[in-house]
């Protein structure tokens, strides 16, 4: 029996409640990646989507962004049984998400087989620093990835077009970099392209004094573990740069 091919599965999960306490999964959408015979990644059929039967009511909140409602989901599996099918597909070698620690919430490695993780967030931020924004639909835009189809990306902010727009992203970031490099990068924190929160928002981080990345790695604008890092690698970026050769005396004739 030949082994099933290889895979990377983009997941997206639309929830309800207002926090993770209250809230569940009240849809899946997934879009699979596969290796062609040129070696490279491509979108493999289209995006698929189920509804989930959470274990509370549908907030208004909740419905007001992706309009999914409790008659919608009144017949479907609950969480636990529908997750381990998709999560845990043959030949899967990791899932994907953009912000993945957002799915990971839900999709517990025993759900997954301790499936390894892709965050397309994380990778785009060291990919395309110059984006003006690194969401998933701010990409979109930017980038107009290729074969992309617009009405299959649509609605926005519902599990299987999500995961559609994902998987373009997630397709373009393999042809410039290897699996295993995506893989390395969405382990570590974020590295940031500018200052998310505080006295410093807005800038970028390379333009920041030494003293005020110190301040960072201080705890003085908070404990976020993607600034710190970010304060870190840039420290140990200048503190690695080699000096500037020394300028050439330009002597008169």
């Amino acid at each position: 029996m030949e082994p099933a091919p290889r895979r990377i599965r983009v997941i997206d999960l639309e929830t309800t409640g207002d926090s993770f306490a209250n809230g569940g999964v009240v849809e899946i959408g997934w879009q699979d990646l596969m290796p062609g015979p040129d070696g490279h990644w491509a979108l493999q059929g289209g995006p698929e989507a189920k509804f989930v039967r959470p274990a509370f009511p549908i907030s208004p909140m909740t419905s007001a962004v992706h309009h999914i409602v409790d008659e919608d989901v009144v017949d479907a599996l609950t969480w636990t049984d529908l997750a381990p099918r998709i999560l845990k597909a043959e030949g899967v070698v990791a899932l994907a998400a953009h912000r993945a620690a957002f799915e990971q919430r839900w999709c517990a490695p025993r759900l997954t087989g301790h499936a390894h993780w892709i965050c397309t967030y994380k990778c785009a931020l060291r990919l395309w620093p110059e984006a003006p924004s690194h969401s998933n639909q701010g990409l979109r835009y930017w980038r107009k990835p290729a074969g992309l189809d617009r009405a299959t990306g649509l609605p926005a902010h519902r599990a299987g077009p999500d995961a559609y727009v994902t998987a373009h992203h997630l397709r373009d970031m393999l042809a410039e970099a290897e699996l295993e490099r995506l893989l390395e990068w969405s382990a570590q924190p974020a590295l940031l392209v500018r200052v998310p929160t505080g006295a410093l928002r807005g800038r970028r981080w390379a333009e920041l004094k030494e003293t005020e990345l110190r301040q960072v790695l201080s705890g003085e604008f908070g404990h976020n573990s993607d600034m710190m890092f970010t304060a870190r690698t840039e420290l140990e970026r200048r503190s690695s740069a080699e000096p500037e050769p020394p300028r050439q005396l330009r002597l008169g004739v």
